[in-house]
């Protein structure tokens, strides 16, 4: 597993041993980086607040700083995966532009600074996406017209709390990206 693009380009990210995190795949994160930057409208990439829950090892966020994201709060309850995340953040040297929230998503309460984008990538058909999303909304986490992506297991229903609309679905092997555009 890398970086795909960016000023971090093919850097090597750690990931814990076992099967509690799976991490998207390069081709994946590829793909959807490629809806962001050119297949949805958004406020772009550069100088973004990014917000990655259920972040595992990071990747996600992790190849949003590497695009030009100027911050990204990382969202990890597992103790396994956050080790991984910070060696990854540590390995990057971005440490300044990280918050890493050792909590539930669904505990994830208010902040004064809300993202551009926010990437969720639950443990499959666990039921966790939705109740993420609308933390996420209570919060204020999500500007108005903010981007989210959801990756669920290609099967599994994603029933979308108000705010949040569909702008576009796509299949990557076992997964499905759903991108969301949020209106507060």
């Amino acid at each position: 597993m890398r970086i795909v693009s960016g000023k971090h380009k093919g850097r090597p990210l750690a990931a814990p041993k076992g099967h509690d995190t799976r991490p998207t795949s390069d081709r994946a994160r590829e793909a959807i980086f490629n809806v962001l930057e050119h297949g949805i409208p958004g406020p772009g990439l550069r100088d973004s607040r990014v917000i990655d829950v259920f972040a595992g090892t990071g990747a996600l966020g992790l190849e949003a700083l590497s695009r030009g994201a100027a911050h990204c709060t990382f969202v990890e309850n597992s103790a396994g995966a956050r080790r991984s995340l910070d060696e990854n953040i540590q390995a990057l040297d971005e440490v300044q532009a990280c918050t890493v929230l050792k909590i539930k998503a669904q505990a994830m309460g208010e902040t004064a600074k809300p993202c551009d984008y926010a990437f969720l990538d639950a443990p499959y058909n666990q039921d966790l996406s939705t109740p993420a999303l609308q933390a996420l909304a209570d919060g204020g986490w999500l500007k108005d017209e903010g981007v989210v992506v959801v990756e669920v297991a290609k099967t599994e229903a994603l029933p979308l709390p108000d705010g949040f609309i569909l702008h576009k679905e796509k299949d990557y092997g076992a997964a499905r990206a759903v991108f969301l555009i949020y209106s507060a």
